[in-house]
């Protein structure tokens, strides 16, 4: 790997950690960060590389959140499953927690398993990214407004019922199908459209990435066919370690900027990224796939 590939490779970690949880689509940044700054990699390989990198931004979500996704230990287990035994191991209101995010994962993990390639296929071009980067950014502002002067009835996760998160699970399908939606930018504006905090809906968002991310991960793992070099691995394995470092302050950051203020900043990034993506489309300057 040459010095320019480690940069490059720096550079995709570093958008990657940014956008990954930022709602602003992390695949359209990644589509205009490739047609201007090339990695070095194969065709095959770079499909690989979008989808792999993001395990570096998982990790930063399971570190930080370490106390609150790990269901077992007898230390501040407020809600033992039993109270002897091996069931005062046993943290029952994580497992709850857990549940319900596996129940969020079912729509979107059903299609993607069916229809992966397909939809890849049919959606992945400029005219769907610009589309929906601009429809959710106006979903956000829209939503925001109308939720100004009201109070969310769930304010944390575990509040969360269960109808809820497959709802929350039916908004993520969404971003599944379309890329530029934003899988976090769909769960956050779907969760506070239905009455959930924004605090909650973004840590939910977090807690629902980890199985995602780690099964889209694998998924894609499994399916590639194509020959790997030494140089590609390294990239890659650069691309995450960045993506984590970065994930870890912008997740930090993100949660303290929700707690004063809304997502409507967001909804008009994503107004302009949409305008610039049909700008530079037409001009026929974005590369896809």
């Amino acid at each position: 790997m040459s010095v320019i590939d480690f940069i490059v490779s720096i550079i995709y970690g570093i958008v990657e950690g940014i956008t990954e949880w930022l709602p602003i689509s992390s695949t359209g940044h990644m589509i205009l960060l490739d047609s201007f700054l090339k990695l070095n990699v194969s065709e095959e390989f770079y499909k690989l590389y979008l989808v792999v990198i993001q395990l570096g931004a998982i990790l930063a979500v399971v570190v930080l959140y370490w106390k609150e996704l790990w269901p077992f230990g007898i230390k501040d287990n407020e809600h033992p499953w039993k109270k002897d035994g091996i069931g005062r191991w046993v943290k029952a209101d994580k497992f709850v927690m857990w549940f319900k995010i596996l129940v969020a994962c079912v729509p979107a993990a059903v299609v993607g398993i069916l229809f992966d390639d397909f939809l890849d296929e049919l959606f992945y071009n400029w005219v769907c990214v610009s589309i929906m980067l601009i429809v959710f950014g106006v979903a956000f502002i829209v939503v925001e407004r109308w939720m100004k002067d009201k109070e969310p009835h769930t304010k944390s996760i575990d509040e969360i019922t269960y109808p809820q998160a497959f709802l929350i699970g039916a908004f993520q399908l969404i971003a599944a199908v379309f890329p530029g939606t934003s899988r976090s930018g769909s769960t956050i504006v779907g969760s506070i459209g239905i009455g959930i905090s924004r605090e909650a809906a973004a840590k939910f968002t977090f807690f629902l990435a980890v199985p995602v991310m780690l099964g889209a991960s694998l998924l894609k793992i499994l399916k590639f066919e194509g020959d790997v070099t030494g140089a590609e691995i390294a990239m890659l394995l650069v691309g995450m370690a960045v993506a984590f470092i970065v994930s870890w302050f912008v997740i930090k950051k993100l949660m303290a900027y929700i707690r004063k203020h809304d997502f409507t900043v967001f909804g008009w990034y994503r107004i302009a990224v949409g305008v610039i993506f049909i700008i530079l489309g037409i001009a026929g300057l974005l590369k896809m796939g």
